[in-house]
């Protein structure tokens, strides 16, 4: 089944794609800060949730590996 269809595999989606982006402009911050509008400002923006959140983005990954792991 797709991510698109499956919910729990949608939330794991952007989950990983917030941690990567924050995790990526810690490195990159040049190329990250130039690209805010357009297709390529939704990675910057999915970094400037995993910066300013990131207490609730890391109970969410904890709470979705939980999940993954021993609910299915």
């Amino acid at each position: 089944m797709s991510a698109i269809f499956n919910f729990q595999s949608l939330l794991s989606v952007i989950l990983l794609l917030i941690c990567t982006c924050a995790y990526l402009r810690s490195f990159f911050p040049s190329i990250m800060d130039r690209n805010k509008t357009g297709l390529l400002g939704t990675f910057w923006k999915c970094a400037r949730i995993g910066e300013r959140k990131s207490p609730y983005v890391a109970v969410s990954c904890i709470i979705m590996a939980f999940s993954i792991l021993f609910l299915t």
